[in-house]
Formats: structure tokens, sequence, C-alpha cells
């Protein structure tokens, strides 16, 4: 390929030296296994230093998926169970996975059905924000279950970004507004 992105054909590696140096650019390699071999006229200084930028943001957009904890007791009280449950509904929103725990004590641990159905209730009750991944298991003391997202983290990531965008250009819309009210009608 020529400076310009067109094609020049098969040409002499002594030809294809002289463009590239005319063009005061660099004679790059692209398909070295190939017969006859690919080579590309390019500023290979600025082809390394785009890729390194792209590299770099696609680091910046990569999301890790975490596992938060939500620990509940056996005889929790209703308000409590719903501060913890919209605790996990924000997790599960921003695409991180949920680890619900029951921590048992004492004679409770000779009642395990009661936690199952407490876990078994928190699943239906978050289910429209991520699905049951691992079932209620008991884990010494502790009941545990977790509860997977519907989304995933880079697409709960790309809605936030989305929603604070449109956020952003609500009041600058409302600003421009009330100016085009004040104005005298002609």
């Amino acid at each position: 390929m020529g400076p310009g992105g067109e094609q020049v054909g098969v040409v002499k590696i002594e030809v294809a030296l002289r463009l590239a140096q005319e063009a005061e650019l660099d004679l790059v390699e692209v398909a070295p296994n190939s017969r006859p071999p690919v080579v590309k006229i390019m500023d290979y200084g600025k082809y390394k230093y785009e890729a390194a930028q792209k590299a770099k943001e696609a680091r910046r957009n990569q999301a890790n998926t975490i596992l938060k904890e939500v620990r509940f007791r056996l005889k929790i009280d209703k308000h409590d169970y719903e501060t913890k449950m919209k605790r996990a509904v924000g997790f599960l929103q921003g695409g991180d996975k949920v680890k619900a725990m029951i921590l048992f004590r004492g004679r409770e641990q000779s009642r395990p059905e009661m936690g199952v159905r407490l876990l078994q209730r928190f699943a239906e009750d978050v289910a429209e924000f991520g699905h049951v991944e691992q079932n209620p298991t008991i884990d010494g003391r502790n009941m545990v279950m977790v509860i997977a997202p519907l989304k995933n983290k880079s697409e709960a990531k790309a809605e936030a970004n989305a929603q604070r965008a449109a956020a952003k250009a609500r009041p600058a819309q409302s600003d421009a507004e009330p100016q085009a009210a004040d104005a005298p009608e002609a």
C-alpha cells in the first residue's frame, strides 16, 4: 500500500523502499507469511502511538464484575429487610453480583428451612434486576446464595454514562428556554 492508502501492487523491495523514502515514511511489513509478503508505507511512530491510545481507552472502558455482599439475620425486621434489598438492587443495577448471606446463631442452625424461605423471598424481590446464579447452600454457620445481574457491568456503566450525559444536557436546555421567553416579541 502506498502513502495515501492506495494499492501499489507487486513491486521490488528497492522500489518500495524508494517510495517510502520519497514520502518520508516507514516501510512496514504487515503480512510476512503471505506470498509475496505484504508491506505498507506508513508513519510507524504514529501507528504505535494510536495503538497505545486504543489499548488505554479499552482498559478504561473495561469493567470488572465485583461480588458484593448483603448479610441478613434469620429474625430480620421488615424495614431492615427492605433496606438490604434496596442496597442489593443498587448493586445489581450497577452490574455487580450479590452474595446474600444469612448468619445463623445458636438454635437457629436447627431451622435451615427458614433461611431457605428468606433467601427465596429475597430472590423473588430482586428478580427483575438479577437471577439466581447459585442456589442457597449452607457454609458452616452461614447460608449463602449468589444472584447475578441481568445486564453485565459494561452495559450498566454505558447506561449510567448516557443518563449522566442526558442529565447534563437537560439543565442547559432549561437555562436556554427562559432567555427566549424574556426576549421582547416583535
